[in-house]
């Protein structure tokens, strides 16, 4: 499924601003995914999927708490993250160096590695001081509305009311 960025030349009808959907709803689902399968059940039917749009409705931006942190736990993810950067820096200075079966670049990028990386997650760490928790966020929607534009939506609802009528 190609995304409005995919740089793909089908996508050509694409507003350059946003713009509400339009067309008829003909479904709607609880999760993405739902609404996902729905659309391919259309276009397993050789329904025109170019004039459908999935719409999230009841948008809501939600933050999951992952974990605790800590000065241990943020300097270690720091160093250990900088000593893969580093490790990879480092190889990159074997490949090119003169001297035959040396490690010295690689002993120093990972060791440069580390330092940065703790540096890094310490600034970082102690300019937002303020949360003491990890977490991550994500728009999810209330629900998933189908819509097609009205020349077809009665040939679309008709067959999603198939679809639904399928055992998952």
């Amino acid at each position: 499924m190609t995304g409005a960025f995919s740089g793909s030349g089908r996508n050509q009808g694409l507003p350059k601003v946003p713009t509400p959907p339009t067309g008829w709803p003909i479904g709607s689902y609880a999760t993405y995914q739902e609404a996902h399968r729905a659309v391919e059940h259309l276009a397993g039917n050789e329904f025109p999927v170019e004039e459908v749009t999935i719409v999230g409705v009841d948008v809501m931006l939600v933050e999951r708490v992952i974990g605790r942190l800590s000065w241990p736990k943020v300097l270690g993810t720091g160093a250990l993250s900088g000593a893969w950067f580093g490790l990879f820096v480092g190889l990159l200075l074997g490949l090119f160096s003169t001297q035959q079966a040396s490690f010295a670049p690689i002993l120093v990028g990972l060791a440069a590695g580390v330092v940065f990386g703790l540096v890094f997650a310490a600034v970082g760490y102690a300019s937002t001081r303020t949360r003491d928790f990890a977490s991550a966020t994500q728009l999810v929607a209330g629900r998933y509305d189908v819509l097609a534009q009205p020349r077809n939506a009665e040939r679309g609802r008709d067959l999603l009311a198939k679809l639904a009528m399928r055992p998952s």
